[in-house]
C-alpha cells in the first residue's frame, strides 16, 4: 500500500514538473501561432507516456539506485581499502558513462558529421571507430573524474580551487584544439550529466561523506557531476588533437 501511496505521488510529481512545458507549447502553438494542435490523440498519448516514464524512472532512482549507492559507498568507506574504492570509483565512472544513451547519440552524431566534412573517411568502419573512440575518451575521462571527486572527499580539498584550475584548463586546451573538435568537447560534458549517470554518482558522493567522520554531505557529498562535466572536455579536446 505505501508503495502503491509513494508511486501515486511520484506520478502527481511528474506531472506538475511536466505541466509547465504543456502550457508553453499551448500558448504559443494556439495564441502566438494561432494553429489547431495538429494531431491531439497521438499528443496526448505521448504525453500519457512521457508522464508514465517519467514516474517510474524517479521512482526507480529512489527505490533501488540511490539506496545501492549510499549503502555501496558507505561499505568501502567502513572497509577501510582505498584502493578498492578508487577502483569502485573510476568503474562506476566509466561504466555508467559507456552506457549512456546520449553519449552514443552525440558520438554517432558526430561521426557522421565528421565523415561529411572530410575529416575522416566516409566508411562505415571509420565512423564506427570515430564514435568509439569519443565514447570510450569521455567514459575514461568521467572514471578519471569520479576518482578525483572521491579523493577530494577523502582528503577535505576545496572544490571551488580544483574547479576553477579544471576551467582554466579548459580555456588553455581551447587554444591549442582543433576548431573542429571544440564544441563536440563541450557538449561532451553535458551529456555525461545524463539519467545513467547522475543517480549512482551522486549517490556515491552523498554516501561517502556520511560515512566519513569530519565530512558534511551538504558541503562535501555533492560535486561530483561538476568533476564528471568539466574532465570530458579536457579529453575530447585531447582526444581531438591526437587525431588532428
Amino acid at each position: 500500500m505505501k508503495a502503491l501511496t509513494a508511486l501515486f505521488k511520484a506520478m502527481l510529481g511528474s506531472l506538475a514538473d511536466l505541466l509547465p512545458i504543456v502550457c508553453v507549447i499551448a500558448f504559443f502553438q494556439l495564441v502566438v501561432l494561432q494553429e489547431p494542435l495538429p494531431n491531439i490523440l497521438p499528443i496526448l498519448f505521448g504525453l500519457f507516456f512521457v508522464v508514465l516514464g517519467l514516474t517510474f524512472f524517479i521512482f526507480g532512482l529512489n527505490m533501488g539506485l540511490f539506496p545501492i549507492g549510499e549503502s555501496m559507498a558507505q561499505a568501502f568507506a567502513r572497509k577501510g581499502s582505498l584502493f578498492w574504492l578508487i577502483l569502485f570509483a573510476f568503474c562506476l565512472g566509466f561504466g555508467t558513462t559507456i552506457a549512456e544513451p546520449a553519449l552514443t547519440a552525440v558520438a554517432d552524431e558526430a561521426a557522421e558529421v565528421a565523415a561529411e566534412g572530410g575529416l575522416i573517411p566516409h566508411t562505415i568502419d571509420e565512423m564506427d571507430d570515430y564514435a568509439n573512440g569519443l565514447r570510450v575518451t569521455v567514459a575514461l575521462s568521467v572514471g578519471i573524474a569520479i576518482v578525483l571527486g572521491v579523493v577530494r572527499i577523502l582528503k577535505g580539498w576545496p572544490i571551488h580551487v580544483m574547479i576553477i584550475g579544471g576551467y582554466l584548463g579548459v580555456v588553455v586546451l581551447t587554444w591549442f584544439a582543433p576548431q573542429t573538435i571544440i564544441g563536440i568537447a563541450y557538449d561532451s560534458g553535458g551529456v555525461t550529466t545524463s539519467t545513467i549517470t547522475v543517480p549512482l554518482v551522486t549517490a556515491l558522493g552523498v554516501g561517502l561523506a556520511s560515512s566519513i567522520k569530519g565530512r558534511n554531505p551538504m558541503l562535501d557529498g555533492f560535486g561530483l557531476i561538476a568533476f564528471a562535466s568539466l574532465l570530458p572536455m579536457m579529453f575530447v579536446m585531447l582526444y581531438g588533437m591526437a587525431l588532428s
